[in-house]
């Protein structure tokens, strides 16, 4: 007889624990299995999380497990790597076993394609360059010694990246052994996907990504589990494809946000990505022309080693960055969007054929509404941030909760009829481009654009053929867009992320815009870029204007040294929540002095403070955060999980550990 340790299928914190039964030898680790749970012995689902010869010390009337499921399994590495999760990111033990599986075992019935709409055309590898041979050949002998190995593929928009992923991933295949890429968006990236598609065939590639059906979900990891496909492409819930020989993963633009999860369980999946490699003794390879600030150090400390593409495949110059200040504009009599410099190049570049992409971080219509007499701002009811006008609708919409509200004719405060929208969106920009050139085709590419199935496919394959002239959009326009024709890109207002509260915001300045100024010039001929700002002198503009990566680091680096930020810290951000704003504030403030007793020596604590979003769902919201220096990490975990078993379960308390976003 063995015996099981058990993790339940009930997400509460009260059965957040290792439950022992007895069970025969049949019986796997990462099995789903039914076991009789609580006073009543109802039947459950659990996962086998370990197995022993003997039961734990003092334990007593040890129940059986009920019987297994042949179907579901995690296996060995997916488990632990489970467990790992649970004390990394502080979540639930079935929150992380949940990850590795597919949303629904129902789906056996039919399902649509997820392949529709990409190419079905073979194409064969490229001859390398010598950057690119030499970062490929460092590669492919990682994964021929199959030793393992973690990489970071520095190298500038253009230069030919995608090629020595396709390559290095053909090199493992070749092994055998299986493959996962993952992109930051599926559903922003169809040019990347669709390479990979070309590259080894529909057949041997399976796509994941959280706009797939449950069945299609289900479709997919049944086709990896049969071993019909070695390889898996897609968003970040693609690190936990169920793969059991794993020689290489890929992690494309590694710098993007959208690798953070959200939702609890809060992973990084570059961490959960590195885990898995080593556990196979396989490489990682993480790849972007704006590396974040966090993984270049990594590759100073050597945790990483360091690959670097230098210039462009086809050895067309970098573009011609021009910064415009748009406080000159405005003493020069030009309160418009566009700045004169920008509608001259935009001008040029259509009688030339070429092609413009237009880029603001910002959607709507106007970014806010309000009064000029009493300073009065139209907020969310429900999460307390200004709502945004937008003008198809005639209606301020909440970016946060989607509540949707008329915009009132007068202050609801003062009653002043001087009360306006101020700020600009995308669909503001697009009315002005009509406006200035009437005779061009222009599409606006944002979420509010692309809601319906197919829409930013069509949008991108009209671009493509030439049949749009500019294309205005948000940061969907600056990820993995490859057109040979676009001779200009307008970063209309490179400020907007600057203001964010967060320490990262001088990094995502420099990333958004370095990025976005990658997509012009891809073709035979060195293109342009206007960047317009009221912060001509900010360091992370420069850097980008400069396309200097080493002066954006070199700077930031030494700042984040200096206050303490990762990577020379970890940051906890403990947020809790209620309907009651004087209840939370206590309890937040009860909860410092609870982590004060129990935190190491060097923590710094900040708060409770307010938090920058400070009402979400009804529920306000106070937060703290620790800095926790290197080395400490595990005792500040243990310490918030002694206050979270103590403490009753409202306030709701959230942790996130190196958040990507503070709001």
């Amino acid at each position: 007889m063995k015996y099981a340790s058990v993790i339940v299928d009930n997400n509460t914190n009260a059965t957040d624990e290792l439950y022992t039964y007895s069970c025969g030898d049949d019986v796997r680790v990462g099995q789903k299995v039914k076991v009789p749970f609580t006073r009543t012995n109802r039947a459950v689902d659990g996962y086998v999380a370990a197995l022993s010869d003997a039961p734990p010390e003092g334990i007593k009337h040890i129940k059986a497990v009920l019987g297994t499921d042949g179907d579901i399994c995690l296996g060995e590495e997916p488990m632990a790597t489970a467990l790992w999760m649970r004390g990394r990111y502080m979540c639930r033990y079935i929150e992380a076993v949940k990850c590795f599986l597919p949303v629904s075992a129902e789906a056996k019935r039919r399902t649509k394609d997820p392949f529709a709409g990409l190419s079905d055309e073979r194409t064969q590898a490229k001859t390398l360059n010598p950057d690119q041979l030499k970062a490929f050949e460092s590669i492919a002998e990682a994964v021929d010694g199959r030793r393992g190995g973690m990489f970071l593929l520095l190298g500038v928009t253009g230069s030919g990246k995608t090629e020595v992923y396709l390559q290095a991933m053909a090199k493992c295949l070749e092994q055998g052994r299986q493959g996962i890429v993952l992109v930051p968006e599926i559903a922003l990236t169809p040019q990347t996907v669709s390479r990979f598609v070309s590259r080894f065939g529909r057949e041997n590639v399976a796509i994941l990504h959280s706009r797939l059906t449950p069945a299609q979900r289900a479709a997919e990891y049944a086709r990896i589990n049969s071993g019909k496909v070695k390889l898996a492409v897609g968003a970040r819930s693609a690190v936990f494809a169920p793969f059991s020989d794993i020689g290489l993963v890929i992690v494309d633009e590694e710098h993007e946000s959208s690798y953070k999860s959200d939702k609890s369980p809060k992973y990084d999946a570059i961490e959960v990505a590195a885990k898995r490699a080593m556990a196979h003794s396989a490489v990682l390879v993480l790849g972007s022309a704006t590396p974040s600030v966090s993984d270049c150090y990594r590759s100073e400390t050597g945790v990483f080693r360091r690959l670097e593409l230098r210039q462009r495949y086809n050895a067309t110059p970098l573009p011609k960055v021009r910064l415009v200040d748009m406080r000159a504009e405005i003493r020069a009599g030009n309160r418009s969007l566009f700045s004169a410099p920008l509608c001259e190049a935009i001008g040029s570049e259509l009688a030339k054929g070429k092609q413009a992409i237009l880029f603001l971080n910002r959607r709507g219509y106007s970014s806010h509404v309000s009064c000029r007499e009493c300073g009065y701002t139209v907020r969310c009811p429900e999460c307390g941030i200004a709502m945004v006008y937008h003008k198809d609708e005639d209606a301020l919409v909440c970016h946060y909760c989607g509540r949707r509200q008329p915009l009132a004719k007068q202050c609801p405060e003062c009653g002043s009829r001087i009360f306006g929208r101020f700020g600009a969106g995308t669909q503001q920009v697009e009315e002005k481009a009509r406006e200035l050139f009437p005779n061009a085709s222009i599409e606006r590419m944002d979420l509010d654009s692309v809601r319906k199935k197919g829409s930013l496919e069509a949008i991108l394959s009209r671009f493509a053929s030439g049949k749009t002239d500019i294309l205005i959009g948000t940061q969907l326009v600056a990820k993995g867009l490859d057109f040979a024709n676009v001779g200009l890109v307008g970063i209309i207002s490179a400020d907007v992320s600057l203001n964010i509260p967060d320490y990262r915001s001088a990094e995502r300045t420099f990333q958004l815009v370095t990025q976005a100024a990658g997509r012009a010039g891809r073709g035979d001929e060195q293109g342009s870029v206007i960047i317009q700002t009221y912060a001509p002198e900010h360091p992370a503009l420069t850097a980008a204007a400069a396309q200097d990566y080493a002066a954006f680091y070199a700077r930031e680096i030494q700042m984040r040294k200096l206050v303490g930020y990762p990577p020379y810290a970890d940051l906890f951000q403990i947020v809790l929540s209620s309907p009651d704003e004087a209840e939370n504030a206590a309890a937040c403030a009860a909860c410092r002095a609870e982590l004060e007793k129990r935190l190491p020596q060097g923590c710094v604590v900040l708060g409770p403070s307010k938090a920058p979003i400070n009402k979400a769902g009804g529920a306000f919201r106070h937060q703290i955060v620790i800095k926790s220096p290197a080395g400490s990490r595990r005792a500040v975990c243990a310490a918030i999980n002694e206050i979270k078993r103590s403490r009753p379960q409202e306030p709701l308390m959230t942790v996130d550990i190196n958040p990507f976003s503070m709001l």
